[in-house]
């Protein structure tokens, strides 16, 4: 390692007042980097080292296998020292600077499967009292509408509409949005109701959600729901509220839903952010021909 490394881990050491961790890790993409000079036998040092020479390595890095998030960080360690060795005179130029980012793959949603949510949502598992029955209104409500955590939190009574069999409810930037409601879900709907009137009688609270004490539900106590309840049908280690929500968005895109439909009940701003659901429905479709195809 050279003198200007030395000089950049105490300047983040003593300047920055960087963790030791933190320094470590610095100190290990400086010195893989400098092993990876070493072995193309360029004769060159850390310092007097090329664009293309950061680029090999960044290629050998992906060739290993390593994840693109990891060594978009590696990279980074070497502008942060290029930049410094500028400011300290030590090079006029930075051969890092032209370096683009590797582009890390999008997750894919995680969402369940049809028979995994017949199973949870199943009538031969009726639901006692007040707590049982929350909470599958709960599951039903996001699995039956895809509304967003924060829209189930604040709904309200006055927004359930089983007359037209809609929902209204308010989304990012309070931006207001229908939702329809199916026939099972309005029985549900009311059954619920019922079941809130003995368990509280006339509630001053006008939000529809309720905990065991009467009070609104929170993000936290409905995320525990959710959670427990899926752990029930899946191993999965994503088990929160948005995974319903990306349930609601596969099932209909599954069974022919159109996808600018599709957007509009999720209430997306723009296509793309829908698009997710193709790329989602496209894994399935490979699976099922991995699985069937003779030579696949």
């Amino acid at each position: 390692m050279s003198d200007a490394v030395d000089l950049f881990l105490r300047f983040l050491e003593t300047e920055k007042r960087y963790s030791p961790n933190t320094l470590l890790s610095y100190k290990t993409d400086l010195l893989q980097f400098s092993c990876f000079i070493e072995e193309c036998g360029s004769g060159n040092s850390i310092t007097l080292c090329t664009t293309r020479q950061i680029r090999s390595w960044v290629i050998s890095m992906l060739d290993k296998g390593m994840a693109a998030k990891s060594v978009n960080r590696k990279t980074t360690t070497l502008r942060r020292f290029y930049r410094f060795c500028q400011q300290e005179g030590l090079l006029s130029s930075n051969p890092a600077d032209f370096l683009l980012s590797v582009k890390a793959p999008k997750p894919l949603p995680v969402f369940m499967e049809e028979s995994q949510m017949e199973y949870l949502l199943s009538s031969a598992l009726v639901p006692e009292g007040f707590p049982s029955i929350r909470n599958l209104m709960i599951l039903e409500l996001l699995y039956g509408t895809g509304m967003r955590l924060s829209e189930l939190t604040g709904l309200k009574d006055i927004d359930i509409d089983l007359v037209r069999g809609q929902i209204k409810v308010f989304g990012k930037r309070q931006k207001e949005r229908i939702i329809p409601v199916t026939s099972i879900l309005s029985t549900f709907i009311r059954q619920y109701i019922t079941a809130r009137k003995q368990a509280f009688g006339q509630l001053e609270s006008e939000f529809f959600i309720l905990t065991d004490n009467g009070n609104p539900v929170y993000s936290k106590f409905v995320y525990r729901v959710v959670n427990m309840a899926l752990g029930t049908v899946t191993s999965a280690g994503r088990r929160s509220p948005h995974v319903l929500r990306h349930t609601y968005a596969t099932h209909l895109l599954n069974r022919g839903a159109d996808l600018n439909a599709i957007k509009e009940l999720l209430g997306h701003a723009s296509l793309s952010a829908t698009q997710v659901y193709t790329h989602t429905g496209f894994e399935k479709l490979k699976q099922v021909y991995q699985k069937a195809h003779p030579r696949a």
